[in-house]
């Protein structure tokens, strides 16, 4: 169920309507719009009795959500979910796009500033790179844990990037929600619900990518478990699903885009570096996802990706990452969207 807001409501009004949901044993979720707050009503196992809530002040109207996924849906949140981060001016959603550039590992600190210098350089406004790492083999790279998390957060210092990496389980998701300013819960745990319970109990922004199988519905279920614990400040990402083709790693989906756009609130980014698994093709996706409409890139880079520790075959040289920057800069204007400027932010001293 939803209850939407008069566009004069006050806050104590709304306060006392999500006083009156806990009381009859459900969960109010209150969502703030440009021009009105609507709040969503979960726990309840049938319908909510609409009479006790329509006639306190303040309210418009009590409406059924038929959709199984309830607060992630647009009928909950009419305007689009803009993810903001205090003292910056980077955001996930809105008009600006999103640019999410480093290493699929960090493997040392001389590594990950090199690739945190030119990223910045070329208009970054996060920091991507693994400290903890689900591989197929247990004898791959695993990453430097907190090690990692220190590089990056020292990397965040000297830059003023804000740093997105994945969280594995509970306890790695403690850590990164200490040391990092978004937590990334990646394919493989896309349905682990106790991880995504979790991660809705933290206090920093989540960032899900989907399933390699997962269907539209099944994609925006999982954001939903996030929300449903309270946290609002969700993102997608698309990263490509499994299919019977060959001539990439996976095959990246741009019409989810557009789909989940219409029935979701919340912003979708697009991994094309995941999404192909070849450093020739992500390039050539990147450009398409900004044309299809996504809010923004997650695209691995390397100095040396001939000799990374992981990915390196989809990992962008610098060089071809200032190149997709400009490329992107040119689609984006087309579109009324914004990309940042080369080097927005300069660097500061580490140590400060």
């Amino acid at each position: 169920m939803l209850v939407v807001m008069q566009a004069h409501a006050t806050e104590d009004q709304v306060r006392a309507v999500c006083r009156k949901i806990e009381k009859l044993g459900y969960r109010p979720h209150p969502m703030p719009g440009a021009t009105r707050t609507a709040i969503g009503i979960t726990g309840n196992q049938g319908e909510v009795e609409q009479g006790t809530l329509e006639e306190m002040p303040g309210v418009q109207e009590v409406i059924k959500v038929s959709k199984p996924y309830k607060l992630v849906s647009r009928d909950v949140k009419e305007d689009n979910t803009i993810i903001r981060f205090a003292g910056t001016q980077a955001q996930i959603g809105g008009r600006g796009l999103a640019i999410v550039a480093g290493p699929c590992a960090i493997e040392n600190r001389d590594q990950a500033f090199a690739v945190a210098e030119r990223v910045h350089r070329a208009g970054a406004q996060f920091f991507r790179g693994g400290a903890y790492k689900p591989r197929t083999s247990p004898y791959s790279f695993q990453g430097l844990g907190v090690e990692g998390l220190r590089i990056m957060a020292e990397i965040r210092r000297h830059f003023g990037m804000k740093i997105i990496t994945e969280a594995i389980d509970n306890e790695s998701l403690d850590l990164v929600e200490e040391w990092a300013d978004v937590i990334q819960i990646g394919a493989r745990n896309m349905q682990n619900f106790s991880l995504l319970k979790r991660a809705g109990r933290a206090k920093k922004p989540v960032l899900l990518k989907r399933g390699m199988s997962a269907t539209l519905e099944e994609f925006l279920m999982a954001a939903e478990y996030i929300l449903s614990e309270g946290n609002y400040n969700v993102a997608l990402c698309e990263r490509g699903v499994r299919t019977f083709a060959d001539h990439t790693r996976n095959t990246l989906d741009l019409s989810l885009i557009p789909a989940v756009q219409r029935l979701s609130h919340l912003p979708i980014l697009v991994d094309p570096s995941h999404g192909t698994g070849k450093r020739n093709k992500v390039t050539p996706l990147s450009r398409a996802a900004v044309a299809v409409g996504a809010d923004g890139l997650l695209i691995e880079v390397h100095h040396q990706p001939d000799q990374a520790l992981s990915d390196g075959m989809q990992s962008l040289f610098p060089d071809q990452f200032d190149d997709l920057m400009a490329q992107v800069r040119q689609i984006a204007a087309v579109l009324d969207r914004t990309v940042p400027e080369i080097g927005e932010r300069e660097p500061v001293a580490v140590g400060t």
